[in-house]
């Protein structure tokens, strides 16, 4: 017979595949996006933008657009009121990526920068009436150039997220190291400008009640949006509201507030109504965020068996004329292979064109790339295997910041997936494996990703008719935030997951954390049990105060609470009291509990190196004839921990790979030399992996919980699917074809040279 135990962890949806919560509601249409909330008297805005980079704005005539019938107001630099800059506040609050409230000045830094905005009663007028408005500009040639040379800075440098040094880490004497090295690479790696393009464009809905502003907003951060806006405003942070009950993905473009959020709630001041602002698809390539375009030299010495000696590596990145977003490529260089001499330095190159932004897998993404292809290069310089090389090269410990690893699996990783993948048939002579007429290629790569907790904090209410209530102001981006805390919930108090009701997305309920850096499950473990907890240790109270219960006169210690039911430490199952039950002899109608955890993000002095590790092995198929590449087969091994919720994680990496597909062989965003336009803004020209690119992906987890980091041992996944198949695929297709690229995306005419 089971233990009570045993019944308890048997019936845990705790790392059991599940399907989603919200699931129901989304394919019948009954989830509500930003864009689906209707309010009476509601207006629609549509933005007028720059059609230069570089410049001044000099005249805007609004004069036709103003008098069309149904246009309510065209709002403009004289005419706006006063929005104030915004500036950072403690922890994870106040960031913003573009300080500049929108029409501050008449100085034009990109293209599509906004000059304009018409308000009407219709979508169609509001667009009409901003297709009406004419812009003259003193223009001056922009500066889109795509290769890179570091701006003069000084050696720190401030960034979005505080001072930065522009020496990222240093250890040993690399540059000696490597000029005596047996075995150097010397080469330079380019990823392209991406665009962030989620199904939902950004949109926003705000309206004010006196002085109360609300906002309905697609963002993967309704707290720290709250704090930017009453900044914005001038209001206590307490009389704005912010309410995101869905969101179509955002890739970390909807991470940070971007300027069409002010123009909404500017509007909806301004007019008195209820304001809409949807972004038209093209507008989503000029001001609302991209990964940088990257340039990356790497070079490694090494000893003729495979020895690393030393690493340096030496990043650009480009950044608009108003943000200091920092595309952070060095941050797992330091901790990812054994090395004694090592340098990382950055620099930055101003440009023409909007501000950067976190895109899913912020700079460990290109970072990675860089680093992981020019260790498949030297593995190929040598003659050793790229996964023995990784091998031999395993540190003990983070070789960075000199301590230990709170769990590092990632041998276990090579080996698995080296198994699953069948590495060991691999012929490494560049174009000697074929299958059904076609080349093979083979490659791989390792990846990681850091682990951190924002400070996050819920409520867990349990109710006499036998249903909870868990909440808490974080939300969900398509990762699966509602399933992850109704499992939570469920687990720690045995309600059915069906009977589990879960509130996010709005900045009223208690303090949650941003959806990004893969952090928000491992930030809301701790606070969730602790609320269910104390929600129990309630129970627990009314069961020996209430007259006529099974356990009056008792102490509450002498109580143990499972799968939803109080009985006697000593009486085991015989005693078992269902919880509603005593809250209807009680007379109540719930009982509430709160939890918190604090952050581990930005510790100055961490005691571990909180890490994700993984790999990846990719086969492509070259047909020459008609020159066709495609990715047929992937294979990742993760070590995240524990994992939740395998359906939803399978899911998570399976889509990454998907979109690393699309980094390595398909996106990257042009920009016009003269005007500075982005070319291909539009998903017609701006090509992205779809169904028919997708090959069979085999994605394994391995099962190490990481206590240190949350009681559960969770740590999150939603980006290290990416980080590393880049270099993968582009290993594999030097496999198939002999054409090393080292500047994404590969390109047919690449392979044909």
């Amino acid at each position: 017979m089971a233990t009570l135990q045993e019944s308890s962890e048997t019936r845990s949806p705790i790392g059991r595949d599940t399907v989603r919560v919200d699931g129901p509601s989304k394919v019948t249409g009954a989830a509500q996006y930003t864009s689906d909330f209707h309010f009476r008297g509601m207006l629609y805005a549509v933005p007028v933008g720059a059609t230069i980079a570089n410049g001044r704005l000099t005249k805007l005539d609004i004069g036709a657009a103003g008098k069309m019938p149904g246009v309510r107001a065209i709002l403009h630099r004289g005419n706006i009121g006063k929005i104030y800059r915004s500036t950072p506040q403690t922890g994870y609050s106040g960031i913003c990526e573009e300080r500049r409230p929108p029409f501050e000045d008449d100085v034009i830094r990109y293209y599509g920068q906004y000059v304009a905005l018409a308000v009407a009663e219709t979508f169609e007028t509001a667009k009409a009436a901003a297709d009406a408005v004419r812009a003259t500009y003193a223009a001056e040639k922009p500066n889109v150039e795509p290769h890179l040379v570091a701006d003069d800075e000084p050696d720190e440098v401030m960034t979005t997220f505080g001072p930065q040094k522009r020496l990222e880490s240093q250890r040993g004497d690399p540059d000696t190291a490597f000029r005596e090295a047996p075995v150097k690479l010397d080469q330079t790696y380019v990823t392209p400008f991406e665009t962030h393009n989620p199904l939902e464009p950004h949109s926003t809905t705000a309206f004010w009640q006196g002085d109360m502003l609300t906002l309905y907003e697609s963002s993967q951060a309704v707290v720290n949006l709250r704090s930017v806006l009453a900044q914005m405003f001038g209001l206590p942070v307490e009389d704005v509201r912010v309410i995101t009950k869905f969101v179509g993905s955002g890739f970390g473009s909807k991470l940070w507030p971007w300027t069409v959020c002010p123009l909404a709630a500017a509007a909806a001041r301004q007019c008195g109504s209820p304001v809409r602002l949807v972004l038209p698809r093209k507008m989503m390539f000029h001001a609302v965020g991209h990964r940088p375009l990257t340039q990356q030299r790497v070079r490694i010495g090494a000893t003729q068996d495979g020895k690393l000696v030393s690493l340096e590596h030496d990043y650009l990145y480009t950044r608009s004329m108003l943000d200091a977003h920092h595309e952070d490529c060095g941050e797992s260089t330091h901790l990812q292979y054994s090395v004694p001499n090592l340098r990382v330095t950055f620099g930055r190159a101003k440009r023409h064109i909007g501000g950067g932004a976190d895109m899913r897998g912020p700079g460990r993404v290109p970072g990675l790339y860089a680093t992981e292809s020019a260790m498949n290069e030297l593995a190929y310089q040598l003659g050793i295997d790229p996964v023995e090389l990784r091998i031999r090269n395993e540190p003990k410990i983070d070789e960075g910041n000199r301590i230990p690893f709170s769990s590092r699996h990632l041998l276990e990783c090579f080996h698995a997936g080296s198994e699953k993948f069948g590495w060991s048939k691999r012929n490494p002579a560049v174009g000697s494996m074929k299958r059904d007429g076609l080349i093979l290629g083979w490659g791989m790569a390792g990846c990681s990703w850091m682990a951190a907790r924002f400070e996050a904090a819920a409520n867990v209410q349990l109710r006499d008719d036998g249903t909870c209530r868990v909440a808490c102001a974080t939300q969900d981006i398509g990762t699966g935030t509602y399933t992850i805390l109704a499992q939570l919930a469920s687990a720690r108090t045995g309600v059915p997951l069906d009977k589990v009701e879960v509130e996010l997305g709005d900045s009223s309920l208690p303090e949650g954390p941003i959806s990004g850096g893969s952090c928000a499950t491992a930030s809301v473990v701790n606070a969730v049990l602790e609320a269910a907890d104390q929600a129990i240790g309630s129970l627990k109270m009314i069961a020996v105060l209430t007259p006529g219960s099974a356990f009056a006169n008792r102490k509450p210690d002498d109580l143990k609470f499972e799968e939803g039911r109080l009985f006697l430490n000593q009486d085991g199952e015989a005693s078992r009291v269902p919880f509603t039950d005593l809250l209807r002899r009680a007379n109540l109608r719930l009982v509430t509990g709160n939890g918190r955890a604090t952050a581990t993000m930005g510790d100055p002095k961490p005691k571990l190196s909180m890490q994700s590790f993984g790999c990846h092995f990719a086969e492509v198929t070259w047909q020459p004839e008609i020159a066709r590449l495609r990715v047929s087969r992937v294979v990742t091994v993760i070590d995240a921990g524990r994992i939740i919720n395998p359906l939803a994680g399978r899911n998570q990496i399976q889509g990454a790979v998907v979109m690393g597909i699309g980094m390595a062989l398909f996106e990257h965003t042009e920009y016009e030399p003269e005007k500075g336009a982005p070319i291909n803004s539009s998903l017609a020209d701006y090509l992205v992996a779809v169904n028919a690119d997708a090959p069979a992906v085999e994605v394994h987890f391995l099962d190490y919980p990481d206590k240190e980091l949350n009681q559960l041992g969770a740590r999150g996944i939603g980006e290290i699917g990416l980080v590393g198949i880049a270099a993968a695929i582009t290993d594999a297709v030097h496999h198939a074809t002999g054409v090393r690229v080292r500047k994404l995306p590969v390109r047919i005419e690449d392979l044909l040279g």
